[in-house]
């Protein structure tokens, strides 16, 4: 793909950290968002995130915070641009009406990616005159940090679309997946809401706090994680002999697991001792100051991985 400008939608969280990547890749931002305040702050992500961009390694010869650009109207911002991330908000009517703005105004060959963690595009491109363009790119949280994109057509998009999406992420240093059809929060949202039931029921039924739940990940499961994910993980669990020896021994005791798996119910109550042991987790430690930790932990894990790659 000829890329040169990429056209960023939606400026919020999301947007913001989508524009310092694909800046730190050596591109041509234009952020366009109907608030007036998402200038300010998508500048101050930026500038944020262009150290830990550094330290990665990620910032391309000549790139620079400097061709980020933003216009408040959506006709123009996209005057040029070659491909589109779209993160605007999480509302299926909203995000129907949005595609069919960009897609009357855009050259029929301009891919337009969505943020979205769990519409489907079927669905979203259902008002759009090409929808065979209309694909979901869906990152991770922080996308600058994050290799992750999960990659999926709707009913009408064309293979073409999903090939030369799936093909530029690769190219600009994501780590794609495709997905073969699709499923209401894609993949990884799916896995880390099964992973989040079972954590609320553990704290539901007095198993353990909130605290300590997050520990036996953090401290357990999670450091193989980065590193293996679950099916390579009990391939490895079954020594020698593999999954199929894995799936001899212990598939029995992990269907019991599975049977007695719980189905919260978020009840007011429950959601308090919730909020009420996250605040306790995080002590005097404010949100900002938690992100920060978790970024500078994620550049650690990220460069301690490629280093021993």
């Amino acid at each position: 793909m000829s890329v040169r400008t990429i056209g960023i939608v939606g400026g919020g969280t999301i947007g913001a950290s989508w524009a310092a990547f694909y800046l730190a890749r050596g591109f041509e931002v234009v952020v366009t968002d109907p608030s007036p305040e998402v200038e300010d702050s998508a500048r101050r992500y930026v500038a944020g995130a262009w150290p830990a961009l550094e330290q990665l390694g990620m910032v391309m010869a000549g790139a620079t915070p400097d061709r980020l650009h933003f216009e408040r109207d959506l006709r123009s911002a996209l005057a040029g641009v070659d491909f589109v991330q779209e993160n605007g908000p999480e509302r299926e009517a909203l995000k129907i009406e949005l595609f069919a703005r960009m897609d009357e105004v855009l050259p029929a060959e301009v891919i337009i990616a969505s943020s979205s963690s769990g519409l489907l595009m079927s669905r979203v491109q259902s008002g759009c005159r090409h929808p065979e363009r209309c694909v979901t790119g869906h990152p991770f949280n922080p996308p600058h940090l994050i290799p992750l994109v999960e990659v999926v057509g709707g009913e009408r998009t064309s293979a073409e679309t999903i090939e030369r999406a799936v093909n530029f992420y690769r190219d600009v240093g994501k780590r794609p997946i495709r997905l073969r059809k699709e499923v209401p929060g894609h993949v990884a949202n799916r896995l880390q809401a099964a992973l989040w039931r079972e954590a609320i029921h553990l704290v539901a039924e007095g198993v353990a706090s909130v605290a300590d739940v997050d520990a036996a990940v953090t401290y357990g499961p999670g450091l193989r994680w980065p590193i293996f994910g679950p099916h390579m993980t009990f391939h490895l669990g079954g020594g020698p002999g593999g999954m199929e020896h894995f799936l001899a021994h212990l598939l029995g005791p992990f269907e019991s697991f599975w049977e007695d798996l719980g189905h919260p119910r978020m009840t007011p109550e429950l959601q308090r001792k919730v909020v009420d042991g996250v605040r306790e987790e995080a002590g005097d430690l404010s949100p900002e100051i938690l992100s920060e930790i978790r970024d500078r932990r994620l550049i650690a894990v990220l460069r301690a991985l490629e280093a021993a790659r």
